[in-house]
Order: structure tokens, then C-alpha cells, then sequence
């Protein structure tokens, strides 16, 4: 098959300056040759669309788990090569859907690090992955279960360096209590500010990333305060950690799919009790307060906690709905938070159509700029400049 693809467009949105309109996008040696190419060469691999998108990027998803209603109990009654085919028939489904790179924030072993590897070196396919290896969490915190349990600044820094031993390419501290472990309550605070500056620390020191499950306002503001680069989930942020978000310049990931994928299964989801009823209550003002954050201009990045109940890898485009919806975002900011934003959150060439960069881009057809729905059924799928499904009768 040729290396070099032509793409015959309606709408460019390279996430990267305003739409293109009537062009044709060339794509030479896995990389983006040109925007608007005024010639294609012979040879190349032809296509038409009415709609060309970088490819999304899932910020937050658990690869270990495919929506089940138990997530806990899942984890904790599969053996690991059981959880390793999960996470590579997810990774699969994900990327088929149109997300070419997520970011795995937490797991078991090194199922998702193996696997990150796996996929780059051609023998499965995937997105690519930035791997965070188990959470960080005080003892018996949220996500035990994926989690290295550790207490104290200096046992945090000792979890931080095992996690870069195993592989891992970002770290994931447990700022607050959460809505999947029994007994777990959100707006509780869990990992101290000072635990969480030294993890930080140790991180920034080796080059790596940091993210932060954090739902109560003391623990967001705790994780803020320590140098974290984003706060996962924030429901129940408040004025102090927006002006504290503004101050350090961190992300937020809001992982709208999370609580609202639990709340419309309700009842007849065959989830535990307190999963739902924990759910239930951060719904009642989780909107309202990171739609307040939007509004004053924090950075919002897409993630959207896939693996959780009811919440699979192959329906991210949801995520960007709900940005769109709930938090009021237009379809083209919503699309840029699912693809740029998430793309300069994890550090990595993706999420924008530029010349020289990787070609991982979307043939739709409808334009994503005016309905984030186009997103629900990518026609072609182009990961590194290859293509990667062809879903086209």
C-alpha cells in the first residue's frame, strides 16, 4: 500500500487555526505533507470526505475495563492475562472509534505499559498510549485495587520512582476519596498536600507528567497547591482552586461520561448501591461548578473516564458532546479540548493537522464543527499516516 494518502476535503478542522474549506490534504511518510496540497502525486492513496479532524485523544480511560457495571469487583475477579486481553480487545475498539491516542491513568501490573508497547512496535493495534502505571493512594485510598498504597512525602517519592522503573510515562496521584471503592467518600481529601508535592516533585524531576483524581475542593486545592499538571474529574471545585488553576496553569478533565453514564443507567444498571447513590449525589452540582470553570477560562482538556460503568472506549465522541451540552463549549472548542488541549496536556505531537507532525486524522461525514454527533461513526481512520480502519460499505 502506498505511504502516501490524498484527502479530498469539504472542512479541515487542523485544530491548529481556523477551518480550511474545499482542499486536499496530503499525507507523505506517516507524516501531514500538506494542507492543501495543489497537486497529488501519482500513486497515492485517494480519498473523499466531507470532514477532516485530527484524531481524538481520551485523556482519562482505564483500558482493564470496558464499561462493566462493577468495575471494582472486575478487577479483583479476573486474573492479569485475563485483564490483558480486556485492555488490548479495548484498545482495539477504541482505536476503531477514532481515538488515537489516550492516556491510561491507572491499571494493574504493567498490562497497559506492555501494551503501550505492543502497539508501537506493530504488533497490536491501538492508540498511542501514555501509560501511568498504578495510582498513587494513601493507604486503603481510592483505587487500592490499581493502586501502589503509599504514606508519607518519602514513601510517595519511593512509589513515584517504582512506577518509572516499571515503565510508566506519567503518575497519577488519588487527591480525594471516590465514587468506585466502598467506603470511599469524594469530598473527603486523601493524599495530603505535602505527599502529593513530593510525588509531584519526583515526577517533574524525571520529566513525567502529573494528574490528580480529585473531586472535593480541599483536595483539589491540596493537588493545585502541590505543582499538579491536571485535575482529573473536579466536581466539586470552587472559587479558590479556580483562581489556584489559573496560578499553576493546570488542566482540568472534567470526565463528564463518568457520572452521567452511572446516573442514566440508574437502578436497572445492576451497579452496587453505593456507586450509584455516591454518583447521584455529585450530579446535583458537578455541572454548575465546572461549567463556572469553563466559563473562567480554565483549560479544559477530553477525557472521559472510559473503562468505568457504562462508559466503554468506543463512544469517547460522547465526552465531547457533553462538553458541548453541559458545559456549554461550542462543537469546535469541545473538539479542540478532545484533541489540541489533550494533545499539549500529555505532552505529545497529536491533536492538531500541522505540517511535519504525526498524520493521525478523521474522515467524516458531517462536519464536527457544527454537531459533535459527526464523531460517532468516523468513515476513515488514519493513525501515524497508515490507515487504520476503513469503515466505508
Amino acid at each position: 500500500m502506498s505511504d502516501t494518502i490524498a484527502v479530498k476535503y469539504g472542512t479541515l478542522h487542523s485544530c491548529d487555526g481556523e477551518p480550511r474549506t474545499n482542499g486536499t490534504l496530503l499525507i507523505e511518510g506517516g507524516m501531514v505533507a500538506s494542507l492543501d496540497t495543489p497537486s497529488v502525486p501519482e500513486g497515492a492513496l485517494r480519498f473523499e470526505a466531507a470532514c477532516v479532524v485530527p484524531g481524538l485523544i481520551n485523556a482519562h480511560a482505564h483500558l482493564e475495563a470496558s464499561g462493566e457495571p462493577d468495575m471494582t469487583g472486575l478487577i479483583l475477579l479476573t486474573t492479569p492475562t485475563q485483564r490483558a486481553y480486556i485492555c488490548a480487545e479495548n484498545a482495539r475498539k477504541a482505536l476503531a472509534a477514532g481515538v488515537t491516542t489516550m492516556r491510561d491513568l491507572g491499571g494493574t501490573e504493567r498490562l497497559a505499559i506492555d501494551l503501550r508497547d505492543a502497539i508501537n512496535a506493530g504488533k497490536l493495534a491501538g492508540p498511542t498510549i501514555v501509560a501511568a502505571g498504578r495510582v498513587v493512594c494513601m493507604t486503603g485510598g481510592h483505587g487500592w485495587w490499581i493502586g501502589r498504597e503509599a504514606d508519607g512525602p518519602w514513601d510517595v517519592r519511593k512509589a513515584v520512582r517504582e512506577q518509572r522503573k516499571d515503565g510508566a510515562d506519567c503518575i497519577k496521584f488519588m487527591a480525594t476519596g471516590g465514587v468506585l471503592t466502598k467506603g470511599s467518600v469524594p469530598a473527603i481529601a486523601q493524599l495530603t498536600e505535602d505527599e502529593m508535592r513530593a510525588g509531584v516533585e519526583e515526577a517533574h524531576n524525571h520529566g513525567m507528567r502529573t494528574a490528580a483524581h480529585a473531586i472535593g475542593a480541599l483536595g483539589i486545592r491540596n493537588a493545585l497547591r502541590a505543582g499538579i499538571d491536571s485535575i482529573e474529574h473536579g466536581h466539586l471545585l470552587d472559587d479558590e482552586a479556580i483562581a489556584l488553576f489559573h496560578e499553576h496553569g493546570a488542566y482540568l478533565v472534567p470526565t463528564l461520561s463518568a457520572i452521567a453514564s452511572i446516573v442514566d443507567a440508574g437502578t436497572e444498571g445492576r451497579m452496587p448501591d453505593w456507586v450509584l447513590r455516591k454518583a447521584l449525589e455529585l450530579a446535583t452540582n458537578a455541572i454548575e461548578n465546572l461549567r463556572k470553570a469553563y466559563q473562567a477560562g480554565v483549560k479544559i482538556a477530553g477525557g472521559s473516564d472510559a473503562g468505568t460503568p457504562y462508559n466503554p472506549h468506543e463512544l469517547y465522541w460522547r465526552e465531547v458532546r457533553l462538553m458541548h451540552e453541559q458545559l456549554g463549549m461550542t462543537p469546535r472548542e469541545a473538539l479542540y479540548a478532545a484533541t489540541a488541549s489533550a494533545g499539549e496536556l500529555l505532552a505529545v505531537d497529536r491533536g492538531r493537522v500541522r505540517k511535519g507532525s504525526p498524520a493521525d486524522v478523521l474522515l467524516l461525514e458531517r462536519d464536527a464543527g457544527d454537531r459533535p454527533d459527526a464523531l460517532s461513526n468516523p468513515q476513515v481512520v488514519i493513525k501515524n499516516g497508515a490507515v487504520a480502519f476503513d469503515h466505508r460499505p
